[in-house]
């Protein structure tokens, strides 16, 4: 069995679980557990195996970080948690809701998609994945550090509306990602496809899209949208990809309303 992933947590309430992207940490939730503790939550940001104080796991899959996700929910003693996934930990929490439905109430997919580019021909995706992982540790075998790369990935994943605060934060936990980590991140990255099972997520789903992600286009995320029963989307206008440290607060405000709405079917007694 793997090592239980670090984690932190503030508030108590119904427990909201968040899992980061590939440049990120715990601190890249770091205000939407502020905000969700304050709100009657328990607010909890793990990091993901390989990142902070979480150990490694090997191999490095979405089954096995999936299995490390659910294994932290059987540890925090709640029947069933909301889960907030941004990029790829949005993947992450596709491949939770795919294995385990039981353990998800609710879900926020944020700058995600359901595959990893678009396979048509598997050679020709097979050179496209490289050519994309090649380009993103170019680099880092040319000498540079994890904060270079982040200098330099950071101001280009982001929306002309993006605070400036955010986009520090951002470049911190990118800096702080262990090198060894992001390599392997990348490569379980372009293994990612759960376009057959989004029909089958039955938990209401909202969709959170920037106007100017170019990571995750909104147009994917609309499709998305489209295919899963109980889901809408939401599009925040001037933000990229980081849109949760972009714009903390119309985030928060998202979610926050979305996590209060009646699940669809409860019929309201008036009397």
């Amino acid at each position: 069995m793997n090592a239980l992933p670090t984690f932190t947590t503030l508030g108590s309430g119904p427990t909201v679980l968040m899992l980061h992207g590939i440049g990120g940490g715990h601190l890249a939730f770091a205000p939407q557990v502020e905000t969700l503790a304050g709100a009657g939550y328990r607010a909890v940001a793990w990091d993901m195996p390989g990142y902070g104080h979480s150990a490694p796991i090997e191999p490095y899959t979405f089954k096995g970080l999936a299995q490390c996700c659910i294994d932290l929910i059987d540890a925090l003693q709640c029947d069933s948690v909301t889960l907030v996934g941004h990029s790829m930990g949005g993947m992450v929490a596709q491949e939770v809701i795919a294995r385990r439905p039981d353990r998800v109430n609710r879900l926020v997919l944020a700058g995600t998609s359901a595959a990893f580019g678009r396979t048509t021909d598997g050679r020709q995706a097979d050179a496209w994945a490289q050519r994309f992982i090649a380009e993103r540790t170019a680099p880092l075998d040319a000498g540079k550090t994890m904060a270079d790369v982040a200098r330099q990935v950071v101001p280009r994943m982001v929306g002309p509306g993006a605070l400036p605060e955010g986009l520090r934060l951002a470049e911190h936990c990118m800096g702080g990602v262990p090198a060894a980590t992001y390599r392997r991140a990348l490569d379980c990255l372009v293994t990612f496809d759960r376009q057959a099972q989004l029909r089958d997520i039955r938990v209401p789903t909202l969709l959170i899209g920037g106007e100017f992600d170019r990571v995750a286009a909104p147009s994917v995320m609309k499709q998305m949208t489209e295919t899963i029963p109980n889901a809408r989307y939401t599009e925040l206008k001037g933000i990229g990809h980081l849109m949760n440290l972009e714009a903390p607060e119309l985030f928060d405000g998202l979610l926050l309303d979305f996590l209060v709405e009646p699940a669809p079917g409860l019929a309201v007694d008036l009397h």
